[in-house]
């Protein structure tokens, strides 16, 4: 069985977007995401090598691999290891990727 497990960072970046949508678009958009973001973290689950390698291969991290959340500008960044779906960051699309830091172990 796979699980799940986030990153300090991540469940910072997580309370964040949540609160924005919260206070710029109101509570139902913000509990929509909550669900966007519950279902995102399902599929990863369920099929974890699904996301893209691409962005870990531009920024040089092994492993690191993406999932857009499903009607949100913003993806999970997350390393698959055996048994674990490390989700290590929360980020919206509107960031320049090259300057987002990524936690080590």
């Amino acid at each position: 069985m796979t699980v799940c497990v986030w990153r300090p960072r991540a469940r910072e970046d997580r309370k964040a977007e949540v609160r924005y949508y919260r206070l710029t678009a109101g509570p139902d958009v913000a509990e929509r995401l909550v669900r966007a973001l519950s279902t995102a973290q399902q599929m990863l689950l369920s099929n974890p090598a699904i996301g893209s390698p691409r962005l870990g291969q531009m920024l040089g991290i092994t492993g690191l691999r993406t999932w857009r959340i499903e009607g949100y500008p913003m993806s999970y960044w997350y390393v698959e290891r055996p048994g674990v779906v490390d989700i290590v960051r929360l980020v919206g699309h509107r960031l320049d990727p090259s300057g987002i830091s990524v936690p080590a172990e």
